[in-house]
């Protein structure tokens, strides 16, 4: 990119910057002021803001408080960013203002300065499109951002939804694959009664089910959007229908069904809806990580420990170990459920700090959610496709530990009485033999009587 600058001014002065850049002198100055990190706005938050300028120009020549030509303008320029033709002129660090004003003056800016380029206007002359009058007419980044957030987050429960849907499907198709497979039940991680490996399935089939619907259950709230609320929910400055109309545009355009927040004061002061969300995404992840832990402990071994089930071999695991392979996507589903589970606590945080009339976490918000949202996308559909739908079932292994296994003893104590099975379990264990043989050789019951006691399937 060339090194040529431009200069710009804001109520603060005049501010150089690059000449190629679509953004303004407000957005230079954040960029000066916030570069802490390496993260910047969302992809799916660019598109919000889109949304948001595109609909909220064409509502307010509607409405007559913007000019048609001016307004259409905004509007082609407005779409280029939902698009994503400009998502690399959004410069600004996630840690900033904490009401996201430098977001939503960026985007102000860049429209601007865009539909000014369209109207044959060079860059940097806020004429005849002015980034706070015209593109942020009847707005207040106070309702811009919050309204961005629920949208972006509503847009991506989507493509999470299906994810953690194709998850649920590969997980049942297993259980159904293992139904007749009995194998050693472990509580404590100790021997417990048997079961079948497609019951232990069907449990986490079960836990992903369940995620499905709590996310699901998270987005009425957030298609409640708090645009037109303005500076703190009065809507000072908003022309009346603005945000009722808006909220429709953008429905119609996303297919989904926003709609304008009934509370704007909550809907500006409150990220409840965030914290919902987070909490749902917390609890998909805690599943994970249960689910992904005893994938590991199934497949431990393969000789040395469980090596119940068998997962795809994807890649050398030893850099000194010749033919060691360890369970990489389960590890890697369980530092991801570790960070996902930091990043609920972030957003707790940060939806606890909405002094009065504004929260003042709302970059944080945005990142955490969405990058959280797209991160358990990402490993719901890996996990599924290179773990799950691969694996195997050592059948052999599932029979040895069953007949190896103490609880075997666990239906006698309805015909010889708990204290006399006890005995024989632990007569089993010093004497390393299997309960089967001790309990034929002590003579308690017959020999037809303890083969159908002892017989795992009949346990299940």
């Amino acid at each position: 990119m060339s090194s040529k600058t431009r200069e710009e001014s804001d109520s603060m002065g005049p501010v150089s910057l690059p000449e190629w850049a679509y953004w303004g002198a407000q957005t230079q100055r954040a960029v000066e002021n916030f570069g802490v990190s390496p993260l910047r706005i969302h992809p799916a938050m660019i598109r919000a803001l889109g949304l948001i300028k595109k609909n909220a120009a064409e509502v307010n020549a509607s409405l007559g408080t913007l000019d048609e030509n001016l307004a259409s303008a905004i509007s082609r320029a407005a779409d280029e960013v939902v698009r994503g033709k400009w998502d690399g002129h959004f410069p600004i660090d996630v840690f900033q203002t904490g009401s996201g004003t430098s977001w939503n003056m960026n985007a102000n800016e860049l429209i601007a300065n865009r539909a000014n380029e369209l109207l044959g206007q060079a860059r940097g002359t806020r004429s005849p499109v002015h980034p706070n009058d015209h593109v942020n007419r009847g707005q207040s980044s106070n309702d811009v951002i919050p309204t961005a957030i629920h949208i972006a987050n509503r847009m991506q429960l989507e493509p999470l939804l299906a994810a953690v849907r194709q998850l649920a499907a590969s997980l049942r198709r297993k259980e159904e694959e293992f139904a007749h497979l009995v194998k050693l039940g472990r509580t404590h991680l100790q021997d417990a009664v048997p079961m079948t490996l497609g019951q232990e399935f069907s449990g986490f089939a079960v836990q992903i089910e369940k995620a499905v619907g709590r996310i699901a259950g998270t987005a009425a709230n957030l298609e409640e959007l708090a645009l037109g609320g303005t500076a703190l929910g009065t809507g000072i400055n908003c022309a009346p229908g603005f945000a009722e109309q808006t909220a429709q545009a953008i429905a119609r355009e996303t297919g989904l069904p926003f709609r304008s927040a009934p509370n704007k004061f909550e809907a500006i002061a409150s990220r409840d809806a965030q914290v919902e969300l987070m909490g749902a995404l917390n609890t998909l992840a805690t599943s994970l990580m249960k689910i992904a832990n005893d994938l590991r402990l199934l497949a431990s071994g393969p000789r040395g420990a469980l090596g119940e089930i068998v997962l795809p071999s994807l890649q050398p695991g030893s850099s000194i170990m010749p033919g060691k392979v360890n369970p990489v996507i389960p590890e890697m589903v369980i530092q991801v459920a570790a960070h996902v589970n930091g990043k609920a606590v972030s957003v707790t945080i940060a939806g606890q700090n909405g002094p009065l009339e504004l929260n003042m976490m709302n970059p944080l918000i945005s990142h955490e959610t969405l990058s959280s949202m797209e991160l358990l996308e990402k490993t719901c559909r890996v996990l599924a496709e290179k773990a799950i739908d691969g694996l195997e079932a050592d059948r052999e292994r599932l029979e040895y530990w069953i007949e190896w296994s103490l609880a075997l003893v666990t239906p006698l104590a309805t015909e010889i009485g708990y204290d006399k099975a006890t005995k024989l379990a632990y007569q089993a264990y010093r004497e390393k033999r299997t309960i089967r043989e001790v309990v034929l050789e002590s003579g308690v019951l017959p020999e037809e009587r303890v083969r159908d006691l002892l017989d795992p399937a009949g346990m299940i």
